[in-house]
């Protein structure tokens, strides 16, 4: 239990700082579409004019852009960005840590196992990522609320959010166990948030050419897209499936590798 509080109080401030910006970032946008909506003008003549491979990595190639929850749709890719970035660099720091600062000796004199460690790391990881997607989840529904003009999403932002929360646990154990297997564990973080641009470019790929629509399945990014999760389908079994496969093969390379490693420090 110490473990575990000693890594919440760690990772406090850092908290704190990615909430605010991702409150910021709903804020901002919201307000965007307010001012959209109030110049007479309709936003989807607007982004007419826009190239569709600038539409597709703006991710709003598919949305009515009039419509508070279309715009939102187009927000919350921006959302999941920031929140699968948080989750990765946390997955990783989180384990890699003891390392970078030098703590290894200290932490490990204590009379507790490397699976108690490093469960307690993760438990402190996943409360981080919670609080994370719940701040997410009230500024967005709060601000809809306010910015809708009567049209309720409510529903739907909770399954976005449902979603994000997946992709969040699967970047976390991505970086986790970047960390436990590379011999310089310091570096997981940046190569967790590499895959992940990589993955994302993956998806907006598939969104230019349609002959690339099987690759979907590699790319967290297509597995909870806001214009099929808005239109009503919710979501998709087999990406909820897939994710939870990979999430479980990646907690388990994370706690094998991080037991056979030697820790420096």
């Amino acid at each position: 239990m110490n473990i575990f509080l000693k890594e919440l109080k760690s990772h406090r401030k850092s908290l704190i700082f990615w909430s605010i910006g991702v409150f910021l970032m709903v804020v901002s946008g919201m307000a965007k579409f307010e001012a959209y909506s109030s110049s007479g003008q309709s936003i989807n003549e607007m982004m007419a004019d826009i190239p569709k491979s600038l539409r597709a990595v703006l991710g709003f190639s598919d949305l009515d852009l009039s419509k508070a929850s279309g715009y939102y749709g187009m927000l919350f890719l921006y959302l999941l960005l920031m929140a699968t970035i948080h989750a990765a660099m946390l997955g990783a720091t989180i384990i890699a840590k003891e390392e970078r600062d030098k703590t290894s000796e200290f932490l490990f004199v204590k009379p507790v196992s490397r699976t108690t460690v490093i469960t307690a790391k993760l438990l402190a990881a996943s409360v981080n990522i919670v609080i994370f997607n719940l701040v997410t989840l009230v500024s967005s529904i709060i601000l809809m609320g306010h910015y809708s003009h009567g049209e309720d999403v409510s529903g739907e932002i909770a399954i976005l959010m449902a979603g994000m929360f997946i992709l969040q646990v699967l970047f976390m154990v991505i970086g986790s166990a970047l960390a436990a297997v590379k011999k310089k564990p310091k570096t997981a973080a940046s190569l967790a948030t590499g895959i992940l641009l990589l993955t994302y470019m993956l998806s907006v790929t598939i969104d230019l050419n349609e002959n690339m629509e099987p690759l979907k399945y590699l790319t967290p990014f297509k597995y909870f897209e806001a214009k099929n999760v808005m239109v009503g389908s919710g979501l998709d079994v087999t990406f909820v499936v897939i994710s939870v496969v990979w999430i479980t093969v990646l907690s388990y390379v994370t706690y094998v590798f991080y037991q056979k490693r030697d820790l420096n420090g």
